[in-house]
């Protein structure tokens, strides 16, 4: 059992006494672990309590930017094409629900 962790989290295990075995991952294997990732804090976000909503929000955030830079884009890019789409097509804002 494994998972990508933060980058400091092995010095944090260390200093609580434990022996964290890690490695590091290849580049393929790091964009399979972000995506994984950004699925699970997705998850952890949407089944927050209130108060711990904009701690898990920080959360998907920093995957999503890190895997982000990992396919080469940054966070403006991204902002650009989905003010394109919102233009286009529209947002979410009217919490219009299609049922067939």
């Amino acid at each position: 059992m494994g998972k990508l962790v933060r980058d400091r989290i092995p010095e944090i295990m260390t200093t609580a006494g434990l022996s964290p075995e890690t490695r590091i991952l290849d580049s393929a294997a790091y964009l399979d672990s972000l995506f994984a990732k950004l699925v699970e804090e997705a998850e952890e976000l949407r089944d927050a309590a209130p108060p711990r909503r904009l701690e898990e929000a920080g959360d998907v955030l920093e995957v999503f930017t890190t895997l982000l830079a990992a396919l080469g884009y940054s966070l403006s890019d991204v902002a650009a094409v989905a003010a394109e789409k919102r233009e286009e097509r529209g947002g979410f804002a009217d919490r219009i629900w299609l049922e067939s």
